[in-house]
C-alpha cells in the first residue's frame, strides 16, 4: 500500500564528517507518483496547442541520491551500474552527465549513488524523480538554493530540451512540488501549480481505499510516449481526441475530489484508463488486464 501523503522534494540533510579528509555527504529523496487524472496532456506536442491539465500524488516511495566526496580523483557513478571516470564528459549515464554540466560540478573527488524503494519502468515518473533528486545535492554542493519550480524546469531542461526525451513535465513538477497537486501546462511552457483542496476526511479515506501493486513487469515509458508524441504532432485522428477527453477526465477527478465523492472518482479512474490503453499497445498487456478485470470481480472500481 502507498500512502498519498504531502511528500514533497528536498527532503534533504548533511552529515558532516571529519577524517583523513573532511568529508560532507550530503543525501537528497524525491518521491515517486500516481497520475490521478489528466495523464498525457502534459507533453509538449499536446499542451503548446491545447494546453493541458494534471492532478498527480507524491506517494511515500522515493528515489535516493547519496553524494559525498571521494578519496580518490576519481568520479564514482553507483546505480543499476558502476561508473569510474576522470571527466564528466566521459559519463555514461546521460542525466547524471547533464546534470553535473548544468550545475558545473566537476570533482574529481565526487562520489554519487542512487537507490529506489521501487524498481524503474513502472510507471511511477521514476525518471523525473532521479532528475530532481540529483539535482538537490548538486546545488547543495555548490550552497546554492533552487526553488522547486526552477528544480522542475531544471530537469525538464535536462530531460526534453537537452536529451529530447518523449517526456512530459508533469513528473518533475509532482517531484519537485510534491503532496497532490493539480498543474497547467500552457501554450507558452509556463506551468500553473494549484495544491488540491481536499479535507482532511476526504484524505483519509482516499489513502485507505488505495492499493498500489507490483505486476512483475516494467515497461518503457519513453517508447510508449513517443508513440504518442508522433501521432500528436501528426494530428492522429484518434489520438487527439482520446487526450482531450482525458483531460475534461482530469478536470472531472479533481471535482469529485474536492467534494468528497470517492466514488464517481473511482469511476473515472475506471474511464481514463480505459482510455488510455487505446493510446498505445504497450501500455497494457494479457496479464495485466486479467489483473485489473479480477480486481474490478472483488471490488476494486477504477486503476491507474
Amino acid at each position: 500500500m502507498a500512502c498519498v501523503k504531502n511528500h514533497t522534494s528536498g527532503v534533504t540533510w548533511g552529515i558532516h564528517a571529519v577524517g583523513p579528509h573532511e568529508t560532507d555527504m550530503i543525501m537528497t529523496r524525491s518521491p515517486l507518483r500516481i497520475s490521478l487524472g489528466g495523464g498525457g496532456t502534459d507533453l509538449p506536442s499536446y499542451y503548446r496547442e491545447y494546453t493541458g491539465f494534471v492532478m498527480a500524488a507524491a506517494i511515500d516511495k522515493y528515489v535516493y541520491i547519496t553524494l559525498h566526496e571521494a578519496f580518490t580523483p576519481r568520479l564514482i557513478l553507483k546505480y543499476s551500474k558502476l561508473e569510474t571516470t576522470d571527466s564528466v564528459d566521459q559519463i555514461q549515464h546521460p542525466i547524471i552527465r547533464e546534470a553535473l554540466k548544468l550545475t558545473h560540478v566537476t570533482g574529481p573527488y565526487l562520489e554519487i549513488v542512487s537507490i529506489a524503494d521501487i524498481p524503474a519502468g513502472t510507471g511511477l515518473g521514476s525518471s523525473g524523480s532521479f532528475t530532481t533528486a540529483l539535482l538537490r545535492p548538486l546545488h547543495a554542493f555548490k550552497r546554492n538554493y533552487v526553488a522547486p519550480r526552477d528544480l522542475a524546469e531544471q530537469a525538464c531542461h535536462i530531460e526534453m530540451d537537452i536529451l529530447k526525451e518523449p517526456v512530459g513535465k508533469q513528473d518533475p513538477y509532482i517531484a519537485s512540488f510534491g503532496g497532490i497537486t493539480c498543474f497547467q501546462f500552457l501554450s507558452d511552457g509556463c506551468v500553473e501549480v494549484e495544491p488540491l483542496r481536499l479535507d482532511s476526511q476526504t484524505m483519509a479515506n482516499l489513502e485507505d481505499s488505495l492499493l498500489l501493486f507490483f505486476t512483475g513487469f516494467a515497461r518503457s515509458a519513453s517508447e510508449i510516449l513517443k508513440d504518442q508524441d508522433t501521432k500528436t504532432r501528426c494530428k492522429n485522428a484518434d489520438m487527439t481526441p482520446n487526450l482531450h477527453f482525458v483531460k475534461e477526465l482530469g478536470y472531472a477527478s479533481k471535482k469529485a475530489l474536492e467534494n468528497g465523492d470517492l466514488g464517481q472518482f473511482a469511476d473515472l479512474m475506471h474511464e481514463h484508463w480505459e482510455h488510455k490503453k487505446r493510446r498505445s499497445q504497450g501500455m497494457s498487456n494479457a496479464q495485466i488486464d486479467a489483473l485489473y478485470q479480477l480486481g474490478r470481480q472483488n471490488g476494486a472500481r477504477g486503476e491507474n
